[in-house]
């Protein structure tokens, strides 16, 4: 296989448009781990833990080098070493999903649009690079594209993502600006994902008080998604950051929506939801802050409400803190509110899912909603609860059912 076998002249011209300060003239060694990083951003789905787990073993160099040359899959685990035993069984798999994207024009075209619509590539090798990611393992991206300013994106060591329903209330609404005026007056960043409804009310709130906001996109930076919310992303670029775990050209799906939400957990210091039905997405992004160990806050809402069910679900059977205001959700980055102790109370849709995930094989979303004899939205949300409780995890593309402590 002869793709990817790229002058490291041209890879130094390539690179040169996206690099960040911090290794604008770090030299050729460092110009191919970061072309590296970009290739990785461009040929594995986000949140890949068999990628994340061989470039760790073997750097991201390595990893593309055995991908380029066509290696058997023993030659990967020769050269990884003692890893994971999920990756012996996985591995085969994944370097078939690998290959077909395998490209060096979609490389080289990542690099060139980033460059022309003057984002940043970020790689761990950066000083600019925001660690909370690290914490993720090998679901870490590999790389982060960025629009906006990397000032704005280092005030993540002291932020707060909110998010909530996209179908927000006045209610929701409400709280959201009046906890976002409490938060960047004590100098907090807010980092939520830029959709409708409680995201976009908290990045707009935001900007308002002269605050810092970064928004998490689910698709490539070239193309602000939704189309709604695109004067007031326009505005995130100019005054805080847009950041992406994938090049220019890739579209927002529904995976990559699921797989965004656990970047807007790592990239904070806390997560509250600030409004959600049980089927919301943000009580994705709630599972993913618990696992990671943040601190977790509710907003409650009226009993009434089925747009704050999701936080009262939360609250009740989740651990989540009851947040009312700015000052409780300070209290969770101060020191002053517990991490979330999470412990399921199974009810009839987590039994049920419970019972179509396998122990060992990965199932993905459609799978388990023909087999549970549910929607796929109701699948989505119920995961988020039963990640939230940790009784599943992530594989891949798929989930599978963690074994019952003994």
């Amino acid at each position: 296989m002869s793709r990817l076998r790229i002058a490291t002249s041209t890879i130094r011209e390539l690179v040169a448009g996206v690099a960040p300060p911090s290794l604008a003239e770090a030299g050729d060694d460092v110009e191919v781990e970061l072309f590296a990083a970009a290739a990785w951003s461009c040929i594995p789905e986000p949140g890949d833990a068999v990628a994340g787990t061989v470039r760790a073993a073997i750097g991201d160099v390595r990893a593309l080098e055995l991908l380029v040359a066509g290696a058997a899959p023993s030659r990967w685990l020769l050269e990884a070493g003692d890893v994971a035993p999920d990756l012996v069984r996985h591995l085969d798999a994944a370097v078939d999903r690998w290959r077909p994207r395998l490209d060096d024009a979609r490389v080289r075209r990542a690099l060139e649009q980033g460059a022309a619509w003057g984002q940043t590539l970020l790689s761990p090798l950066a000083h600019e690079w925001p660690t909370g990611l690290d914490d993720l393992g090998p679901h870490a991206p590999a790389a982060l594209w960025v629009r906006g300013s990397l000032h704005a994106l280092a005030d993540v060591g002291r932020s707060i993502a909110l998010v909530g329903s996209r179908a927000a209330s006045g209610y929701g609404e409400h709280v959201a600006m009046e906890a976002v005026e409490g938060l960047v007056r004590h100098r907090f960043a807010t980092v939520s994902g830029a959709a409708y409804g409680i995201d976009a009310c908290v990045h707009r709130a935001t900007l308002a008080m002269g605050g810092t906001t970064i928004a998490v996109m689910a698709g490539g930076l070239d193309r602000l998604y939704p189309p709604g919310n695109d004067d007031l992303l326009r505005r995130v670029d100019r005054e805080g950051a847009l950041v992406a775990e994938v090049p220019c050209g890739s579209t927002p799906s529904r995976w990559r929506f699921l797989a965004r939400n656990r970047l807007i957990a790592a990239l904070a210091q806390a997560t509250v939801v600030v409004e959600a039905s049980v089927r919301s997405g943000s009580i994705n992004t709630a599972g993913h802050a618990a696992t990671l160990g943040r601190p977790l806050g509710a907003v409650p809402g009226p009993v009434t409400s089925g747009a704050s069910a999701g936080c009262h679900r939360l609250i009740r059977d989740y651990g989540a803190q009851l947040v009312q205001g700015a000052d409780e959700m300070r209290a969770l980055v101060d020191g002053e509110g517990p991490t979330s102790g999470l412990e399921l109370r199974a009810g009839a849709e987590e039994t049920r899912l419970l019972d179509a995930l396998s122990v060992r094989s990965a199932r993905d979303a459609d799978d388990l909603a023909a087999r549970a004899g549910m929607s796929v939205v109701e699948v989505e949300a119920t995961l988020g609860l039963l990640d939230l409780a940790g009784r599943v995890e992530q594989r891949g593309s798929g989930w599978v059912r963690r074994p019952a402590s003994r």
